[in-house]
């Protein structure tokens, strides 16, 4: 039976979203238990290990109210997904949690599993469960279940001096979102707010690079950032070569001597893969990805330009200083009341 547009409307209640999902799931009718039964049961494949990622996206933080509930759903599946695919596992099942406003719109969780629904399904995968709250702002919680191979987790602590660094697509892609969206702050688009929630989870990559990679993470909080996690993790230079770097074209004409432009490029938000690869792998890894620097004895992060070498900024994103800083802003316009 569908919702009527009037139905939709109406407050959300937890025991009819349990039955719209119950009916409109496949893992709802397939899956070894029914949607409803608090908890969900997967065979695993033999060999493999889980990979387990978790995610959330918050209202006022990672979107907008006037983003599209579907396009939430679908990101907050897709930010875990980018996880998975650093580990080279592959997606089997998603659980969804959504914490919501009692008055809410029915419309507005169930476009939001809907949008999930279509993002695991695309990579092979089923949402098979989750859970319900109450609560004064819109969240939505991802779980991912994948399967991976335990001898090609290329885990962060595991680049070694000599190797090449790679990443798939392009590098800044979020931050000129990022920047788009404060260009139109009071009045963003529906494109605008589209384009902060557009995600690409590189699976198909991520199995390729971790069969010769020896360490691999995305790039979720930026490219600098990743690469002083990848530093930090191993005991190891990172060195970023800025001519190798494929900047995405949305950025403008590349400039990293210039402090904004590169705070843009390093902001966050693009979830490709970094991965530290020896050189005996590089002719697979260029498959996959482009080869944007290496790794040395030492310490730091750097980006390499005419033979000169920049630190890299720590610009990768912060949800707690954004949080922090908006209650700033809130404390200033109280205080001038």
């Amino acid at each position: 039976m569908k919702s009527t547009a009037t139905e939709r409307r109406r407050p959300f209640s937890e025991r009819g979203f349990h039955r719209w999902l119950a009916h409109h799931l496949i893992a709802g009718r397939e899956g070894l238990l029914p949607i409803g039964d608090d908890a969900a049961a997967i065979v695993p494949p033999r060999g493999r290990v889980a990979v387990l990622k978790v995610d959330s996206l918050v209202e006022g933080t990672h979107f907008l109210r006037g983003s599209p509930p579907r396009e939430v759903g679908r990101a907050a599946v897709q930010v875990s997904l980018s996880d998975a695919a650093a580990k080279g596992s592959r997606p089997a099942a998603v659980l969804l949690a959504l914490l919501i406003p009692p008055e809410t719109p029915r419309r507005w969780p169930e476009e939001v599993a809907r949008g999930a629904e279509a993002a695991a399904r695309a990579v092979g995968a089923r949402l098979v469960g989750g859970d319900t709250k109450s609560s004064d702002r819109r969240a939505v919680v991802s779980t991912v279940l994948s399967w991976g191979d335990r001898r090609h987790l290329a885990p962060r602590t595991a680049a070694r001096p000599g190797d090449w660094l790679f990443t798939t697509g392009t590098v800044g892609r979020g931050g000129a979102a990022f920047r788009d969206l404060q260009r139109s702050r009071t009045h963003p688009t529906d494109r605008v707010l589209r384009r902060l929630l557009e995600i690409h989870p590189r699976l198909r990559e991520g199995v390729g690079l971790a069969a010769v990679a020896h360490a691999m993470l995305d790039t979720s909080d930026g490219l600098a950032e990743g690469a002083w996690l990848l530093s930090g993790a191993s005991r190891v230079r990172v060195v970023l070569e800025a001519d190798r770097l494929p900047w995405d074209r949305t950025l403008g004409a590349p400039d990293p001597t210039n402090p904004e432009w590169s705070r843009d490029a390093f902001y966050g938000g693009d979830y490709e893969l970094l991965a530290a690869v020896p050189q005996t792998g590089a002719k697979v890894a260029a498959r996959w990805a482009t080869r944007i620097g290496r790794i040395e004895p030492g310490r730091g992060a750097y980006l390499e330009l005419e033979g000169r070498r920049m630190r890299l900024p720590r610009a990768g994103w912060d949800p707690f200083a954004v949080r922090a800083e908006e209650r700033r802003r809130r404390s200033r316009r109280g205080a001038t009341l």
